[in-house]
């Protein structure tokens, strides 16, 4: 299997499972104009956050400036849109190369391309860039305007300065107004839905993300910490036939289906995109001690794995595709007794009953048409449950 995020090399990959109305919410969209030192000031406060699935830093040092130049001047820049979680955070759905550029142009440091993944992870940690790293050469670079000639052979008087060295040109830069669209979701306040939606056409245009990626970025939490650390697990790879994880989070997306199912199945209703919605929204409470539980039990189910053939939950024939919800199946109905006893799987998984429930006739036709449909999901587990000798 390979790790290019290509949406082939999974079998019942849920990618527009979506059937959404927006008109069924009620959407507040609210403009506003904050200042380039308010903005700032806003992310140094955690106040402004950039998801997850966001790209790091890519703009060169000319692109930068240009945009810096642009709005000391006074001219149009693109509006930036917010999605506010709460009252206390807002997250950028569009916007992050401007808004980032302002922001290491204030701080008078420019990143250097190698290390720009590795800035990313310290930002997502510290919701800024901590003053060590800032200054250090290895990271970063003087942030002064790299800009071209006003005419042929006249130097554009911006040219080479710094944001200290701006002179009469920093209030002007500081006071300038940015429009900043902030989107709320009024009701139902149970369900984020509409705010997936509009995460998702805003972005949809260049970025292509997929649902697990805004997902990810929506209800991140300690239950996402510790999907991302088992998704790095060997047995679990070993599972994938992937060295690496998923570029596109389809294989966080399969461990969320099989915890979903496992934890809530019983209420399981399509959309499959909703409930994975609702059950990462719901994940957002979970304590320690919960999620604990969900990573001692996903383990002891690799250890029950652990004498299988590592492509066991692959399709026969080619292009062989990791078959989604066959292992969503044997994960639920084998850890499932376990999950509600409070204990971990202690019985090795038989490959011989894996087969028999892949060759079942019901379990096939539930998963060749309308598979996220109650019914067949349903269908499903149950026939899974008798096979597999967990009913």
């Amino acid at each position: 299997m390979t790790t290019n995020g290509a949406t082939e090399q999974y079998d019942d990959y849920v990618d527009a499972d979506s059937e959404l109305g927006v008109d069924e919410y009620d959407i507040a969209v609210v403009p506003s104009d904050f200042n380039v030192m308010t903005l700032t000031q806003l992310i140094d406060n955690r106040w402004v956050r950039i998801p997850g699935f966001q790209r790091h830093f890519v703009w060169d040092l000319k692109r930068a400036s240009k945009l810096i130049e642009s709005l000391i001047l006074g001219l149009p820049v693109p509006q930036i849109f917010l999605y506010e979680k709460s009252r206390d955070m807002n997250l950028l759905i569009d916007g992050q190369q401007r808004l980032m550029s302002i922001y290491y142009f204030k701080e008078q440091r420019f990143p250097r391309i190698n290390r720009r993944a590795d800035l990313r992870r310290i930002f997502d940690e510290h919701g800024k860039i901590p003053e060590d790293v800032l200054q250090n050469e290895e990271y970063f670079q003087s942030f002064k305007l790299k800009l071209p000639e006003s005419l042929p052979g006249q130097r554009n008087e911006l040219d080479g300065l710094s944001y200290d060295t701006l002179d009469n040109y920093r209030s002007r830069l500081d006071m300038r107004p940015i429009r900043c669209i902030t989107i709320k979701q009024n009701s139902p306040s149970e369900s984020d839905m509409a705010m997936y939606e509009v995460f998702n056409r805003l972005n949809s245009g260049g970025v292509n993300l997929t649902p697990q990626e805004i997902r990810s970025s929506m209800y991140h939490s300690e239950f996402y910490d510790m999907l991302n650390h088992i998704n790095a697990e060997k047995g679990w790879r070993d599972i994938l036939q992937s060295p690496g994880p998923d570029l596109h989070m389809k294989d966080i997306e399969v461990l969320l289906r099989g915890f979903a199912m496992l934890v809530d199945g019983d209420e399981y209703r399509p959309s499959m995109a909703k409930f994975l919605n609702q059950f990462s929204k719901k994940c957002e409470k979970n304590d320690h001690d919960q999620n604990e539980q969900l990573r001692l039990l996903f383990q002891s189910f690799l250890r029950a794995t652990c004498n299988l053939r590592d492509d066991i939950f692959l399709n026969p024939a080619p292009p062989r595709r990791f078959n989604i919800a066959l292992f969503e199946a044997v994960f639920t109905a084998t850890c499932q007794p376990a999950y509600r006893g409070g204990g971990l799987v202690n019985k090795a998984l038989s490959a011989e009953n894996i087969e028999k429930l892949r060759a079942d006739a019901e379990f096939n036709a539930a998963t060749q048409k309308a598979t996220t449909q109650t019914k067949n999901v349903g269908e499903r587990l149950k026939i899974a449950r008798s096979i597999l000798g967990t009913a």
